[in-house]
């Protein structure tokens, strides 16, 4: 009787075991059939899907593009606990000819992010600030580091090492999947975006869900359309060489030639080399195959070039491993989208003459990781989003002082048929050269060390007013009169318009913006993942 009784009891179990089974079975795929957000895309029914549904597997984060943002986002992320899906387009070691100064405020967000040891192992050198040259005068400017540990410094190197070292970081965690594919369009829902649809290194088309999709996917970007309303200038384009067997006229400091017509840039990239950066105003440049780039480089630059760096700049050229590239620019106008967030050079570029792309970059990380820490849900879009404007606002110390700097220094160092503006330039070199406040206020802005417009702006009609002074002294003429007064306006046509275009509210009085007060999202607003 007890025998029948236990035999009994086991069958019950197990028809139990397999009728619960049976019905989770049907209702999972029952749910991810009717959750999976099929309606929005633009895709044929043979499109595999991957992170969607309910299951306990989903993504938190879906991140396009694996550069110098994307990977150190995912990195920070995975750190904090999210389940990251980096899609990438190419995850071989990029070869290019910016982001490769990342400047003492960069590093030090490269610290608080906890990827230090990106920098180490790829021959890094350290930056300790720049030389200044024009007419055959130099000035040293060096970053005010006196109150900082002594690791703290710039670095400059191979860019494509760098990022490389970033990705081993982000993968080794265990809940950030890197992954190589081209990403060819968010999937969107109600004006929601659920994810992306993309296109793997075989050619097979699959689809990618998560309640929040950051695009990073760099100054080429092909998704910002719809998130950001882009105004991209190209003021000029940079031409890249590579010198051998020669050494800087200051070690381990970035060097600004002000030459005819615009700046030139060289910097060290690993112990034996030194990167040198011709800018070349406009969208154009002489072509490279026909041997006009050669000549160009030859008759108009060389001669510009300080002496010891003269026999490597003529030997690179000779190598023929000439490479361009163009200078863009575009202020941070954002769409706030359900689901969605912008960052890196696909959502805010500056002129990389300042190298500050990569700090800011980097400033916006700590801002939007901070943001996320106390959320353990990111279900809710729309709430989500509503919170996230306020990212906008509070990354604007950083970013719109080195984005404002960069483009007025631009304008500033470039050569110009104006008397006005020659004028500032030669102003600007002498007040640099002064040294004391007038060397280390402005050094400190360009490092990203101190992150202040209002500093910024007085900086920069100080020295306005330096060349006036310059100009009136010791006797005045009309003429000079004259000269000053459009140096003043020439001085306000150049940096008025880049602080419009970042916004003045913002950039200035921060805390008016209602967005810089938004609070987390209830729990009783989330929903649950």
């Amino acid at each position: 009787m007890v025998d029948l009784t236990l035999l009994a009891s086991l069958l019950a179990l197990l028809f139990g075991f397999l009728f619960l089974y049976y019905f989770g079975f049907l209702r999972k795929n029952h749910n991810i059939r009717s959750n999976s957000p099929a309606s929005a895309a633009t895709t044929t029914t043979t499109t595999a899907v991957v992170g969607g549904g309910e299951c306990g597997s989903r993504d938190d984060v879906i991140i396009v593009g694996a550069g110098v943002a994307g990977a150190a986002l995912a990195h920070t992320l995975g750190k904090e606990g999210r389940r990251v899906r980096v899609i990438e387009r190419d995850l071989t070691e990029p070869d290019r000819i910016v982001g490769e100064l990342l400047q003492p405020g960069g590093y030090l967000k490269l610290v608080e992010l906890g990827l230090e040891d990106c920098v180490e192992e790829i021959d890094a050198q350290r930056v300790f600030g720049y030389a200044l040259f024009k007419d055959g005068k130099a000035t040293r400017l060096s970053y005010p580091l006196e109150k900082f540990h002594s690791d703290v410094s710039g670095r400059s190197f191979h860019n494509g090492r760098f990022i490389q070292r970033m990705r081993e970081k982000a993968s080794s965690l265990p809940n950030v999947r890197v992954e190589q594919g081209t990403v060819t369009s968010l999937l969107e829902e109600n004006g929601t975006i659920r994810g992306v649809q993309y296109k793997t290194k075989s050619g097979q088309e699959l689809k990618a869900y998560a309640p929040l999709t950051i695009v990073c996917d760099g100054c080429f970007s092909n998704l910002r359309r719809s998130l950001c309303s882009p105004k991209v200038e190209v003021p000029s384009c940079f031409v890249g060489l590579v010198l051998e067997n020669c050494q800087l006229p200051f070690a381990n400091h970035g060097h600004v030639i002000l030459a005819d017509p615009s700046p030139i840039l060289f910097y060290p990239i690993s112990s034996t080399e030194i990167r040198c950066l011709v800018d070349v105003p406009g969208e154009k440049v002489p072509s490279i195959s026909n041997g006009e780039m050669a000549k160009y480089l030859n008759t108009v630059i060389a001669p510009q070039v300080p002496p010891e760096l003269h026999d490597a700049f003529i030997s690179a050229i000779e190598k023929g491993n000439i490479r361009t590239m163009p200078n863009r620019s575009m202020p941070a106008a954002p769409h706030p989208t359900p689901g969605a967030l912008l960052m890196g050079d696909a959502f805010n570029m500056r002129h990389p003459l300042t190298g500050g792309g990569m700090t800011v970059a980097l400033s916006d990380i700590v801002v939007l990781r901070n943001l996320l820490k106390p959320l353990n849900d990111l279900g809710d879009a729309s709430a989500l989003c509503k919170y996230l404007e306020c990212f906008y606002t509070l990354r604007k110390p950083v970013a719109s002082t080195i984005n404002t700097l960069a483009g007025a220094l631009y304008k500033v160092f470039s050569a110009s048929p104006d008397e006005a503006r020659n004028e500032m330039r030669q102003a600007c070199f002498d007040y640099l050269s002064l040294g004391g406040v007038c060397s280390n206020g402005p050094v400190s802005l360009l490092s990203g060390l101190n992150p202040r417009p209002l500093s910024l702006v007085c900086h920069f009609f100080a020295v306005a007013i330096f060349g006036v002074g310059r100009l009136l002294l010791p006797f005045p003429s009309p003429k000079r009169m004259w000269i000053g007064a459009r140096l003043i306006s020439s001085a306000s046509g150049i940096i008025f318009p880049i602080i419009k275009a970042e916004g003045v509210r913002q950039m200035f009085f921060p805390a008016t913006v209602p967005a810089y007060y938004r609070a987390p999202p209830t729990k009783d607003s989330d929903v649950q993942i």
